[in-house]
C-alpha cells in the first residue's frame, strides 16, 4: 500500500550495517557515516560512546565497559542496543521534530520475517514514526545507478560487513537473487588465522583490518605490497610484531573470497537467458566495502567471463539508493517477487 507523506516530519533513510550505519536526510544528503558500534558501560546499561568514539574502544576498554557492534550478518544480534544506538543517531538527525520521522530502512534480501520485525520495531523504538523497509541490493542497485525500471537485467554484487547479497533485477524487482553470510568480517577473521596458524601471532580484528586494507587483494597485484602487525606471541606471551605481504593476505582471505565467487556464480546459473544476455552486455557492478579489495574486479571478471565494475561510491550505495526512494511522491514497500534464489548460511 502506498504510503503518502508525514506532513512536516524529517524523511531518513538508514543503512543499518554490521560495520558501518549510514543515515540520509532527505534534502541533505548522507549526513552520518560512522560505524555501527556501541560502548555500554556494565554497571549502569548507561550508552558510553556510540559510532567512531566507541569503535576505538574495542578491545581497549576497562572491565566496566563493553565495546559491542550489536549486528551481525546485517541482522540484530542484541535489540536493546541496537535500539540505542538507532535513537542516537536518528536524534543526531531529527532534533525535537524526531517522533515525525518517516524512515527507509536497509535489510539484506535473505533474513526471515522475525529479523524483520525486529529491525522495524527497534527503528520505532528509536522514536520513527514510520518504518519502510528496502532490500540491500535493490538499494544498492539504485545508488549505483542501475536502470532497474527498464524491462532488462542488471547484476548488483553488494559486499558488506557481515553478508554478500548478489540479485539479478528488471522492471524494479528483484528476479534472482542469492545471500550468503560472508563479508568484511570474515576477511578480517581469516588474516586472525591465518597470523595465529603460521607466524603463531595473536591480533585483534581491529589488526586484521588494518592488514587487509594496507595489503589485501583477491588477484596477484603487480605492485608488492607489505605491513606490519602487531600481537602477543602465542609461545612466549611477549609482544611482537610481524610482516605480512600481499601474497600472505591474498592466501588468507581465498576460502571466503572464493565463497563471494561463488554466489555470484551460482545466481549466473540460475539466471533466466533473456536476463543473463543483457547482462553479459552490461557486466556485473560491484557495490559494498568489500568492492574496494583489490583485485576482487580482476577474480570475479576471469570467474565469469563478464566485464565487472566498481560503483562509483561503493560505501554509500545502498543508502544513497534508500534515500533516492524518499524523492518519490509515493513509495511501496518493496516486497519483490523471486523466480528463484536461496540464502546460504556459512560458519
Amino acid at each position: 500500500m502506498p504510503l503518502r507523506r508525514i506532513s512536516g516530519g524529517r524523511e531518513l533513510a538508514i543503512d543499518l550495517g554490521t560495520a558501518n550505519t549510514l543515515v540520509f536526510l532527505r534534502g541533505s544528503g548522507i549526513v552520518v557515516f560512522e560505524p555501527s558500534v556501541v560502548a555500554i558501560d556494565e554497571r549502569t546499561n548507561a550508552v558510553h560512546a556510540v559510532g567512531e568514539e566507541a569503535r576505538r574502544m574495542i578491545g581497549r576498554t576497562p572491565a566496566t565497559i563493553r565495546a559491542i557492534r550489536p549486528l551481525r550478518h546485517g541482522v540484530i544480534a542484541d535489540f536493546e542496543v541496537t535500539a540505542q544506538m538507532l535513537r542516537y543517531f536518528i536524534r543526531r538527525v531529527g532534533g525535537g521534530r524526531l517522533s515525525f520521522s518517516r524512515v527507509v530502512l536497509c535489510v539484506p534480501s535473505g533474513i526471515t520475517k522475525v529479523e524483520r520485525e525486529a529491525v522495524e520495531e527497534a527503528t520505532m523504538a528509536a522514536g520513527a514514526r514510520t518504518v519502510v523497509l528496502i532490500e540491500e541490493p535493490l538499494a544498492a542497485a539504485i545508488g549505483a545507478g542501475l536502470p532497474i525500471a527498464e524491462p532488462q537485467g542488471s547484476m548488483i554484487v553488494d559486499i558488506g560487513g557481515g553478508t554478500t547479497e548478489v540479485a539479478v533485477l528488471s522492471l524494479g524487482e528483484v528476479v534472482v537473487w542469492q545471500s550468503i553470510r560472508v563479508g568484511g568480517y570474515e576477511l578480517d577473521e581469516a588474516i586472525v588465522r591465518h597470523l595465529d596458524t603460521v607466524e603463531r601471532l595473536l591480533v585483534g580484528p581491529e589488526t586484521a583490518e588494518a592488514a587487509k586494507i594496507a595489503c589485501g587483494s583477491a588477484w596477484e597485484l603487480p605492485e608488492h605490497l607489505e605491513t606490519q602487525v602487531a600481537g602477543r606471541d602465542r609461545l612466549t606471551g611477549l609482544l611482537r610484531r610481524a610482516t605480512i605481504t600481499a601474497d600472505d593476505a591474498r592466501t588468507a582471505i581465498a576460502q571466503p573470497v572464493s565463497a563471494i565467487v561463488d554466489a555470484v556464480m551460482q545466481t549466473l546459473e540460475t539466471t533466466p537467458p533473456e536476463l543473463a544476455a543483457d547482462i553479459s552486455t552490461r557486466g556485473i557492478v560491484l557495490a559494498g566495502g568489500g568492492a574496494l579489495l583489490r583485485g576482487l574486479d580482476r577474480r570475479l571478471a576471469a570467474e565469469t567471463h563478464l566485464a565487472v565494475h566498481i560503483a562509483d561510491a561503493p560505501l554509500e550505495a545502498v543508502v544513497t539508493g534508500a534515500g533516492a526512494t524518499l524523492e518519490e511522491t509515493a513509495f511501496t514497500h518493496p516486497a519483490p517477487r523471486r523466480r528463484s534464489g536461496r540464502r546460504r548460511r556459512r560458519h
